[in-house]
């Protein structure tokens, strides 16, 4: 590992990232650069390995031995800081090893498999399209009238809350998801997002009571009632289950919806060719998953010392992978900065790999399906806006924070 502070001759670390402003808008030239020059490489001011060739994210994802709780990172390293290492507070399932992460992923994925999303699909449907019909201007904000509510009001629906209290679920559910996963929050946000999460969790106990006595068709009760060998989730446990839903749900698939409108609105072909034939929805969808992931990084620890590639990589390393960089790669991808709802065997890396392959896959999935397929059938037209399209400086994450739409009818 080299200990030079040299700039290196390719972009690196911070540049890497939503905090430089030319990686924010377009961070695919960059990233493609330095996949060409240095695939593999340690990023000082991150004080991580980077990896960028599909076939490196694929393995270093799917290595069951390397670790996921920040904890046991390198306490000088940007996963470190930027997790939560040093509360020294277990980690939600998310970045949870095992046993831990076993037992919790267990105890709540078959809430999550695709034949339990369908069913609600119905439901997704209702809210996607009762958003895009309350559109009566020819000109407005995508993220603010369809791509932000939609996935809240979903899984507000899936949750099961009341719809009365569906504008303080999202009042709460925006100001925690807006210092989400960063180090950086202004101080005023940051404390409205722990004013936020502590009602949220005295909300989520108020159902978790109130669905023990009357259950429903709902996640909640779907939690209450998990049980694996005899062993079934605290109250506590369903609470963090419920937020993190929230964060890794709202988030992405917010993110998802604005990027699929924007890849149609950049590439008007398409857009017809969607419109046209919606048998290619599905492909669609995962065509933007690739094209424009709304999760572009993600990483592991080494659990131990070891070479690769001939670099010699520590225990307690953070091992930065980028999502974005390898769904990109033209080793996997022809072409691979064209946007084609036709393209064939696409093997994209946005909903991560191994144990901690995400589980709200399929519903991020519906969800875009359902809102791009309102938004076509309301719209004869979708065209990008006077107004501005700016992207949110969230780390590991790529999402419009504003979209300027312009439509016909």
């Amino acid at each position: 590992m080299s200990t030079s502070v040299a700039e290196p001759a390719y972009p690196s670390g911070v540049q890497l990232t939503v905090f430089d402003e030319k990686f924010r808008e377009d961070p695919y030239p960059a990233l493609a650069e330095t996949r060409e020059k240095a695939p593999i490489h340690f990023a000082d001011d991150m004080k991580s390995w980077v990896f960028l060739r599909h076939s490196d994210v694929f393995k270093i994802l799917r290595n069951p031995d390397h670790w996921s709780d920040p904890r046991r990172a390198n306490p000088e390293s940007f996963f470190f800081k930027a997790l939560g290492g040093e509360t020294g507070e277990e980690p939600s399932m998310l970045l949870m090893d095992n046993p831990g992460h076993r037992r919790l992923r267990g105890l709540v994925s078959q809430a999550f498999k695709p034949k339990a999303i369908e069913t609600w699909r119905e439901r997704a449907r209702t809210v996607a399209r009762r958003h895009v019909e309350a559109i009566e201007d020819d000109e407005f904000d995508l993220i603010r009238a369809v791509a932000n509510p939609v996935p809240t009001v979903v899984i507000a629906e899936l949750l099961g809350v009341d719809p009365g209290r569906h504008e303080d679920f999202k009042v709460w559910s925006d100001a925690v998801i807006k210092t989400a996963f960063t180090p950086f929050g202004a101080p005023d946000d940051l404390a409205r997002a722990e004013v936020a999460r502590e009602k949220l969790s005295a909300f989520f106990l108020e159902e978790i009571e109130a669905r023990r006595a009357h259950p429903a068709d709902d996640l909640i009760t779907a939690m209450i009632r998990a049980e694996e060998s005899g062993d079934s989730l605290s109250d506590d446990e369903i609470v963090l289950q419920c937020n993190l839903l929230l964060l890794a749900g709202n988030l992405t698939t917010s993110d998802l919806i604005g990027n699929a409108v924007m890849a149609l609105v950049r590439n008007p072909a398409q857009q017809t060719l969607l419109r046209e034939d919606r048998s290619l929805m599905k492909n669609a969808v995962e065509e933007v998953l690739r094209y424009d992931s709304p999760v572009t990084n993600s990483g592991r620890i080494a659990h131990t010392d070891f070479e690769y590639e001939g670099f010699q990589i520590k225990q307690g390393d953070a091992l930065g992978v980028s999502l974005a960089s390898a769904n990109r790669d033209p080793a996997v991808h022809p072409a691979p900065d064209t946007f084609d709802i036709r393209r064939e065997r696409i093997l994209l890396q946005s909903f991560g790999g191994g144990r901690h392959f995400c589980l709200g896959a399929h519903l991020a999935r519906l969800e875009a399906a359902e809102t791009l397929d309102a938004l076509l059938d309301r719209f004869t037209g979708l065209e990008m806006g006077s107004g501005p399209h700016e992207y949110a400086a969230n780390p590991s994450f790529r999402g419009l924070s504003t979209f300027s739409v312009r439509v016909t009818r």
